[in-house]
């Protein structure tokens, strides 16, 4: 499998990013360890990455095209339409589950929320307990102290959820959303003879 970049016009003016990708046979686009028929089958995980590294470096308000040449004196309007919606289902599928594992990881940042803002608020009520009861004991400050930083600690996973770990995920999701619009192309190369 060949591939290289391109850009082109579109009838209207504008650009649009296209990504030429040559294979000896349609197959190879898929994998081969997927037993559904093609247009149901899985992309091959080396040509799916790299369809991704490329759509990351496009600009997102720039249409994307797929072209796929294969070595063959032709394809058939039918070959081209299963090509389009095996990879148009196939990025719409990886966006749906990428949608799913992010309600997911929101939905463990609530949990975890809840437990830690539970946890600190039992810890500083114990804290507080043991800091009256021995206030004259050196090692009570020491107690409230550690559960205090305890309480904070129990709250870092939601808050690392909830500030940072959802937006690459968000962006990813966003990112299949694009590619299962994708425009595909495919087209015969005559196959080369040996002479």
């Amino acid at each position: 499998m060949q591939a290289s970049p391109s850009s082109t016009g579109t009838a209207a003016g504008g650009a649009h990013a296209v990504l030429d990708l040559h294979v000896a046979e349609l197959r190879q686009l898929f994998n081969s360890m997927d037993p559904a028929p093609f247009r149901e089958r899985d992309l091959d995980a080396k040509a799916q990455a790299y369809i991704v590294d490329w759509a990351q470096e496009v600009p997102a308000g720039r249409p994307l095209e797929l072209v796929v040449h294969v070595d063959a004196d032709s394809v058939t309007a039918a070959d081209a339409a299963m090509l389009e919606e095996a990879v148009d289902e196939y990025f719409r599928q990886r966006a749906l589950a990428t949608w799913r594992g992010l309600r997911k990881m929101f939905r463990t940042g609530r949990i975890s929320l809840l437990i830690g803002v539970l946890f600190v608020g039992a810890a500083a009520l114990i804290g507080e307990s043991l800091a009256s009861l021995f206030s004259k004991a050196r090692y009570a400050t020491l107690v409230h102290e550690s559960l205090v930083i305890g309480a904070w600690v129990a709250l870092w996973r939601p808050m690392e959820i909830f500030l940072y770990d959802w937006w690459p995920v968000r962006t990813e999701a966003r990112l299949y959303e694009r590619l299962s619009r994708i425009g595909v192309r495919l087209n015969a190369v005559r196959a080369r003879t040996g002479g």
